[in-house]
């Protein structure tokens, strides 16, 4: 049984970029946040990388599936 956490919601802004994501505990926090817990391995599945833009961005870890990226999970 893991203490981590699961991305189970997205909200996003009106370019369509994520903005918040929802928490298995119920948990709304923000994208900056969450990219923090993700470099602290409290969030499963997720990871940080730096972009070609120089940023830091989240992303799912892959795994074949396109049902469990960030960008496909409900919005809420």
């Amino acid at each position: 049984m893991t203490d981590r956490e699961q991305v189970v919601g997205v909200r996003k802004n009106g370019d369509g970029d994520i903005v918040e994501l929802k928490l298995s505990s119920g948990q709304v926090v923000g994208y900056k946040e969450a990219q923090q817990m993700a470099k602290n391995d409290q969030i499963e599945n997720v990871n940080v990388f730096r972009g070609r833009d120089g940023d830091e961005h989240l992303r799912s870890n892959p795994d074949g599936r396109e049902d469990n990226n960030l960008d496909n999970l409900p919005e809420f």
